[in-house]
């Protein structure tokens, strides 16, 4: 796979950026391309738009998150990049598939029925994919180090 160095630098921006807030206008103004030339080709060399990459890897670390920690979800999501828990529980519910609250409950060692978990089980597996698709990615482009920093968003 061929990685084009203006993609790996716009990943490695969202990927040390990840908690804050970012938009299309913060990346055209850090690399200096249009919008439209930069989402294009982010969407030609990766097969997903800016926008859904951004909100699959910070509902992934969520999860992670989730599993690590005893917070609420108000707090789960203002540290994984989302400022409003209502945004959160929509994107969360349109990525993986079941509500966030069942997420975490799950974690927290109550019983979810099978048909939530199974669907819980393919979607990480589906961002997880993602997530190292994108490392490769990465680690294609000859002028790009894939340090530790770069490489511990995923983890």
């Amino acid at each position: 796979m061929y990685s084009n160095s203006l993609i790996c630098n716009i990943l490695k921006y969202i990927n040390n950026n990840i908690n804050n807030k970012i938009t299309i206008e913060d990346i055209e103004k850090e690399f200096h391309y249009n919008r439209y030339y930069i989402m294009k080709l982010f969407k030609k060399e990766l097969k997903i738009t800016i926008i859904d990459y951004i909100n699959k890897i910070r509902i992934y670390n969520s999860i992670t998150y989730m599993r690590q920690n005893n917070q609420n979800l108000l707090n789960i999501a203002y540290k994984n990049g989302f400022y409003s828990i209502e945004y959160y529980s929509e994107i969360f519910k349109k990525i993986i598939g079941i509500k966030a609250q069942i997420v975490k409950k799950h974690f927290k060692g109550k019983k979810i029925n099978y048909e939530d978990l199974r669907i819980l089980n393919k979607k990480i597996t589906e961002l997880y994919t993602l997530k190292e698709d994108i490392i490769k990615y990465l680690s294609n482009e000859q002028k790009i180090i894939t340090t530790p920093k770069v490489l511990s968003i995923f983890k």
